[in-house]
């Protein structure tokens, strides 16, 4: 578990801090369409935070093209500010990330990635709010 507090509002705090489209992707766990978010084939060196509670995930040199649409990254940036749970959703069995700080809905993970995981976190822009270096 992170070092990081638990950080637990009501569903009307979340939607008073979130863009709506922000607020059906991380608390509804709605998906963004492909090729349309901020971040899919940003190149900026920083690191990709959560967009609810700010939480470090993702660093721009873990960051490849992977040609599915959604920023992809091989590796989180602290395995503990993330979580998988089981997505049994649209008919498939998937990994989904979440944020393990506020529960965020990120995106899912595959096992098709690059190495050293060979694995592809595919994460929905929207989720996630840049901080350059």
């Amino acid at each position: 578990m992170s070092d990081r507090p638990k950080v637990t509002k009501s569903d009307a705090e979340w939607r008073t801090l979130l863009t709506p489209m922000q607020y059906a992707v991380a608390r509804e766990k709605a998906t963004e369409r492909a090729f349309t978010g901020e971040y899919w084939s940003h190149r900026e060196p920083g690191i990709y935070r959560c967009v609810a509670c700010g939480t470090p995930l993702f660093a721009s040199d873990t960051k490849f093209e992977s040609a599915c649409g959604w920023p992809s990254y091989f590796a989180p940036l602290d395995p503990d500010n993330v979580r998988e749970e089981v997505d049994t959703t649209h008919g498939m069995v998937r990994t989904e990330i979440l944020c393990n700080v506020c529960d965020a809905h990120l995106g899912h993970v595959f096992e098709d990635g690059p190495p050293p995981t060979g694995l592809r976190y595919c994460i929905n822009s929207v989720s996630l709010k840049f901080e350059p270096v």
